[in-house]
C-alpha cells in the first residue's frame, strides 16, 4: 500500500473517532469508534507496524465488539 493512501486511512480514523464524540445515541458512537478503530489498525500496519498505535486500537475494538453484543442480549 503506498504511504499516501495509509496517510488516508489515518486521516479517516481521526474523523470517525472524533465523529463518535458528537454522537447521542450510545449503539452509533460505539459502531462509529470500532470503525474508527479499525482504520487506525489498519494504518498502524501499513505504516510500518506501529505497535503503540495498533495495540490500543485493536484492544477498544474488541471491547466495543464486546458491548455490542452484550447490550444486543439484554434487548
Amino acid at each position: 500500500m503506498s504511504p499516501e493512501i495509509a496517510t488516508y486511512i489515518g486521516y479517516a480514523a481521526s474523523f470517525f473517532i472524533v465523529l463518535s464524540f458528537a454522537l447521542k445515541n450510545l449503539r452509533k458512537i460505539r459502531i462509529v469508534n470500532m470503525v474508527g478503530c479499525i482504520c487506525f489498525v489498519i494504518y498502524g500496519i501499513f505504516s510500518g507496524m506501529l505497535w503503540p498505535v495498533i495495540i490500543p486500537n485493536a484492544l477498544l475494538c474488541f471491547v466495543q465488539v464486546y458491548h455490542l453484543i452484550a447490550d444486543k442480549k439484554k434487548q
